[in-house]
């Protein structure tokens, strides 16, 4: 979820750790134990095509695509699987075309881009499955909105710890609602802290921000993000000393909580706040940054509803 997350300051609003978000138990894509009833064809299916990663080699790729949708879908659940040396993917949509369709490119990928982009879907394990709220508290399910041939690249974050070369790719497939059912709109809500500052040596460091959610939302999943100099992760409710809304201990695979049946969750005085406590063993100051041994990220990342648009918040200002 390294700084790609750059690319969402430049949205009209119109993403290492964890399923992040995703996870969960029901995926519909595969096929029943007993063979009798079919497996259910994803609407969508992304295939990124084979990466060579030297041993040793810390990289980001991105693979530009367009939906094979003909009309727009309502998409209900997301799944992926990521080879062994893939450490994250993060699926961004855009509006128009960042890269010709089947480019496959480290320029502009890491570090930022030229076309808005919007974080859809991402992972951080190597099988990853999330199934959307099937009831919205009013009787409607919950769903992501993708338009007809949709443009968009995934960001594809590889860690080759092995003495060989390996190929890497990863495969994202999506299923929808029926045409025509009824639906509330669900989105993204990201964060980041762009002003990470580890003093050498430091024991405890926290490096905290507060952000604005949108009136009335409400939340179905909440996770963080962090390198490995972070020991523990928070969200919480209002400021510095609101209640934990989730939190974890470990950098890399941190989880999420999720709350799948009404009320949901809704941050009461409509301010969330993250952090992330380190300890720098190095004798260098650390700040932010792409790679995930030498920098540090500190993020939360959910989905709420209901949504017009995705939402970004940089340090503590929603863009």
């Amino acid at each position: 979820m390294r700084t790609a997350f750059a690319l969402v300051l430049a949205i009209a609003l119109g993403a290492c750790g964890s399923t992040g978000p995703g996870g969960g138990d029901d995926d519909d894509t595969t096929t029943p134990p007993d063979g009798d009833v079919p497996a259910v064809p994803p609407d969508i299916k992304l295939v990124s095509p084979d990466i060579s990663i030297d041993p040793g080699q810390e990289v980001t790729y991105c693979w530009y695509f367009r939906t094979p949708n003909t009309k727009p879908l309502a998409i209900k659940h997301w799944a992926s699987t990521m080879t062994p040396g893939s450490h994250h993917l993060i699926l961004f949509t855009t509006q128009t075309d960042a890269m010709p369709e089947g480019t496959v490119s480290t320029v502009n990928c890491g570090s930022g881009g030229v076309v808005p982009a919007v974080w859809t879907y991402s992972a951080q394990t190597p099988t990853a499955d999330l199934q959307l709220p099937a009831n919205d508290g009013a009787g409607k399910p919950v769903a992501m909105e993708i338009a007809a041939h949709t443009p968009g690249f995934i960001q594809m974050h590889y860690n080759n710890r092995t003495d060989s070369v390996i190929k890497a790719h990863v495969e994202v497939t999506a299923n929808a609602l029926g045409e025509g059912v009824a639906y509330t709109r669900t989105a993204a809500f990201v964060t980041y802290n762009a002003s990470i500052n580890i003093p050498a040596g430091a024991v405890g460091d926290v490096e905290s921000m507060t952000c604005s959610v949108p009136a009335t939302s409400k939340f179905w999943m909440m996770s963080t993000h962090a390198h490995k100099q972070a020991v523990h992760t928070a969200v919480k409710n209002g400021g510095t000393n609101g209640a934990i809304v989730f939190q974890s201990d470990d950098w890399e695979h941190p989880g999420a909580a999720r709350w799948d049946t009404a009320p949901f969750f809704s941050f009461s005085n409509g301010k969330l706040t993250y952090e992330c406590t380190y300890n720098n063993t190095t004798n260098s100051t650390i700040i932010t940054g792409d790679s995930a041994q030498t920098d540090e990220m500190c993020m939360a990342s959910g989905y709420f509803f209901p949504a017009t648009r995705p939402v970004f918040c940089y340090n503590n200002v929603v863009l």
